[in-house]
């Protein structure tokens, strides 16, 4: 389980606006975790280890409650989510318990990597929103066009709950599509595609990677 040192739970004073939206999908398709990288995916303060990854469900996963993420050691998740490439995002949509143990809000970091939770309390959000309870994903929560139209990583925090010591979360849907794969492995593979001699390809090898650092 990720250590979970931190101060305080709230956003001080760099928080961003908190925005609150409702609006019932139709017609919207949340098929991006396709795209992320889930064994690379890290959640702070889950009460299993590798259970937070398991939440990036297909749409029609979604209503599955045997699958979930709990929080451990009081009511914070902090979601550290890579993509395996530039991606456009839309929207979000949530689901889990009617009770007090689901999120009431999250803030939301684009191309932040792996952040504690100190510095997702200390930091202003790219975009922050007030949840409702929703046991059937079906409110959508339209994320800013100009902020997260190019995105490699995504980073949730969920600082609080309606009431309950630990927040329980059963699927994240992540609507948008995908733009392109990144730099180097475009670089890597055109470089394993060309026919090279073997006592160069450790050479050209070195340079790319000091090309991509």
């Amino acid at each position: 389980m990720c250590s979970h040192g931190h101060g305080g739970a709230g956003g001080g004073p760099c928080s961003a606006a908190v925005e609150s939206f409702e609006q019932h999908q139709e017609g919207m398709q949340y098929t991006m975790e396709r795209f992320i990288n889930k064994e690379r995916i890290v959640v702070l303060n889950e009460s299993i280890d590798g259970s937070g990854k398991k939440v990036f469900k297909r749409w029609e996963e979604r209503m599955e409650k045997e699958t979930f993420v709990e929080s451990d050691v009081d009511e914070e998740l902090l979601f550290s989510v890579p993509f395996t490439g530039n991606v456009k995002l839309s929207g979000l949509c949530f689901s889990g318990r009617m009770d007090g143990s689901f999120p009431a809000r999250v803030r939301i970091f684009k191309d932040r990597v792996n952040m504690s939770f100190d510095e997702a309390e200390s930091a202003k959000p790219d975009q922050e929103m007030e949840l409702k309870q929703d046991s059937a994903g079906l409110i959508d929560y339209p994320l800013t066009a100009t902020k997260f139209s190019s995105v490699g990583h995504l980073a949730l925090h969920f600082p609080a709950n309606f009431g309950e010591d630990k927040t329980c979360i059963y699927y994240i849907g992540l609507r948008g599509e995908f733009h392109s794969e990144f730099r180097e492995r475009i670089v890597i593979a055109n470089y394993e595609a060309r026919p090279i001699p073997d006592d160069h390809k450790a050479e050209l090898k070195d340079q790319i990677n000091q090309q991509i650092c």
